[in-house]
């Protein structure tokens, strides 16, 4: 079956949960089975997208119901990604994501890898004394969302998260930005503008917060995801940076979750994937691999008064309609 689960060899249910979510996604083995395979035996055990393709291969053609990705563990340690302690999932996909991006040889792959799961977001500062404005383009692996807003009320939707990210914001007092029209610090409107939406789009709820004592904190309160998103409904004409040809492809279903259970300082990550083709919802626990229901997939909503229930940490959705 498509459905195998990974062994965990120590504190890697974060590593098993986000090679499952790019393993089951067909675009992305689609390039990973087109890569260089390194020359020489020192550099095929060193080379991430080698032995990710060697994990893939393991995995279709293994009659178990779960592998080890002890070689993939080895040479992720040899490029300095710790084992056997707690990962965050959105910094150690960033840094699987570089890896790979780094050791593809091809820059048509790079190129396309790039594509699939980058953002393009345009940054506005506009002075509030003299209208004096700056752009800058930049490139996200994840849209970083806020499951609270600035007086800490909850945003109880995916939709409130979004529409709350690319809400313009006024920088005053110590955060004023030095106007070089006006020639002093001034009172800045700061706001984001949607450009362009990758084919795999990864949405992080940012649910770790520093609390004043300096500790983090895990915020567990209920926050809505829908199976289908489509974002030219949900951002305004004001938030986005793009024309209608761009915008018609903003339609998304929702791929993946990753979700975790615990407390900020402890806990166990999972993943609930939709197989593209089988059009079933699985989730993949380490070695044990069942089918669930929407439902199931809905208890990661999150609950306060259940803080070490599984939360949604990073939401992955695909586009319906690709260009």
């Amino acid at each position: 079956t498509e459905a195998i689960g990974l062994y965990n060899l120590g504190q890697t249910c974060c590593l098993n949960s986000l090679l499952q979510v790019f393993l089951m996604n067909i675009r992305f083995t689609g390039i990973l089975r087109r890569i260089t395979v390194p020359s020489s035996p020192a550099q095929r055990r060193n080379n991430v997208p080698y032995q990710m393709l060697l994990l893939l291969e393991k995995m279709q053609c293994g009659k178990c119901k779960a592998v080890g990705p002890i070689d993939l563990a080895y040479c992720l340690s040899e490029h300095r990604v710790k084992l056997f302690v707690q990962h965050d999932a959105a910094q150690l996909f960033l840094t699987l994501w570089n890896l790979l991006k780094k050791q593809m040889k091809k820059p048509e792959l790079v190129e396309e890898l790039t594509d699939l799961y980058t953002v393009c977001i345009q940054e506005h500062l506009t002075c509030q004394n003299c209208s004096f404005e700056i752009k800058r383009n930049s490139t996200m692996l994840t849209l970083p969302l806020p499951v609270v807003d600035a007086n800490s009320h909850r945003l109880k939707t995916l939709e409130d998260c979004l529409q709350y990210f690319f809400h313009p914001e006024e920088l005053t007092g110590q955060n004023m930005c030095f106007c070089h029209q006006c020639g002093s610090q001034t009172t800045f409107l700061q706001s984001m503008k949607l450009v362009h939406l990758p084919q795999t789009l990864t949405l992080h709820l940012k649910r770790f917060c520093f609390e004043r004592s300096s500790r983090t904190h895990k915020l567990s309160h209920c926050t809505a995801f829908p199976q289908e998103l489509d974002f030219s409904e949900v951002l305004t004409e004001d938030q986005c940076q793009a024309d209608d040809i761009e915008k018609a492809t903003w339609q998304y279903e929702l791929f993946a979750v990753v979700a975790h259970a615990g407390s900020a300082s402890f806990g166990h990550y999972c993943a609930y994937i939709r197989s593209l083709t089988a059009c079933k919802w699985y989730c993949f626990n380490d070695s044990e691999v069942c089918q669930v229901s929407w439902d199931d997939v809905k208890c990661t909503y999150g609950h306060s008064d259940l803080n070490w229930r599984e939360t949604a940490y990073l939401l992955i959705y695909m586009k319906k309609h690709p260009q």
